[in-house]
């Protein structure tokens, strides 16, 4: 087939990303746990929550509500943003979630990247390299809370001085030999991916966003070719830890359709692509649920994704797919 090798296969997985329920942050408490319900109900397996500063829930306390209404769904952070707080307290929140939850909870840790968050809260926007760095420095931070001796880093961004995490996290869902949660870490260019690669557990594909938003400045970054490169990133860091990782795929743009030529045609440009690049870009989904299962598969195939993340708005739409395809 050519390309980089991918991850052994794994059964798919689909996540609904959600930052309040239908009608925005106005709306009563029980329509967020009537979502979490919902969401569990179709058979997925996640609800995750974004990490903005604009009119949505505080990531924290909507995911232990989620959890709480629900009993089999996991609940996840797609993702912290690891400027928003110091890892510290992060450590204790992600152990208390995983505690409270029953051990449904995945931690996904995310560099930043929302220009407007920055602007309007006063955090300095460090370039990407520094960003990055940080957040490395975070998760030596976090791992080391969750393990069973004090924790001790003494790093640029971060020092940490005989500190015990407490409480401790109930789950082992990341690698065998180290306590806590699985961590999910993505991003769409190398340095992100490369330390996805060498230290989640589960790898986020996404488009660039170094702009700061999503727009068409995006395309290129979301081809199919674009997307074989990163497969090739994540390969070369991750060594032999290929296949312990999870791939997950963000993706944009989710329609049950007869006609996926003209939805491409007419959404493509948005995002920078043509119509023939959108069909193609795993970030996207279109179709009558056939072909979105034959395109799933074919993906997992290629790729090596398993783990699709959805927005809310698919949620009804993809709920044929994801019966067809959970678990498989």
């Amino acid at each position: 087939m050519g390309g980089p090798a991918v991850p052994a296969p794994r059964p798919f997985r689909f996540g609904i990303q959600a930052a309040s329920p239908p009608g925005g942050t106005a709306q009563p408490a029980s329509a967020w746990s009537a979502l979490a319900r919902k969401v569990e109900g179709l058979g997925y397996a996640t609800l995750t929550v974004s990490d903005h500063l604009d009119d949505q829930y505080a990531i924290t306390p909507a995911l232990m509500a989620a959890a709480d209404a629900t009993t089999s769904l996991r609940v996840g952070a797609l993702t912290y943003g690891n400027d928003y707080r110091h890892p510290v307290v992060l450590a204790k929140e992600a152990a208390t979630l995983d505690v409270l939850s029953g051990g449904r909870f995945e931690l996904g840790l995310g560099a930043g990247w929302m220009t407007t968050d920055y602007d309007q809260a006063g955090i300095p926007l460090d370039r990407p390299g520094v960003r990055i760095e940080r957040l490395a420095e975070a998760l030596d931070v976090i791992t080391g809370l969750w393990a069973d001796a004090p924790c001790t880093v003494e790093g640029h961004h971060y020092v940490v001085r005989d500190l015990e995490g407490l409480p401790k996290p109930i789950s082992r869902g990341g690698s065998p030999t180290r306590p806590g949660p699985p961590i999910l870490v993505g991003g769409g260019g190398r340095r992100i991916l490369s330390l996805a690669a060498r230290r989640a557990d589960i790898v986020g594909i996404n488009i660039a966003l170094g702009s700061g938003r999503i727009d068409a400045s995006a395309g290129p970054t979301a081809t199919h070719e674009a997307t074989l490169e990163k497969i090739r990133w994540i390969r070369e860091a991750a060594g032999d830890r290929i296949d312990h990782l999870e791939l997950h795929v963000r993706v944009h743009l989710a329609a049950i359709t007869d006609d996926r030529r003209s939805l491409a045609e007419a959404l493509g440009p948005a995002l920078g692509l043509t119509p023939e690049a959108a069909m193609a870009s795993p970030h996207a989904l279109a179709g009558t649920v056939d072909e979105i299962v034959e395109q799933c598969l074919e993906r997992r195939e290629r790729y090596g994704i398993s783990y699709i993340g959805l927005g809310v708005d698919a949620l009804d739409a993809m709920a044929p797919v994801v019966d067809r395809l959970a678990g498989i």
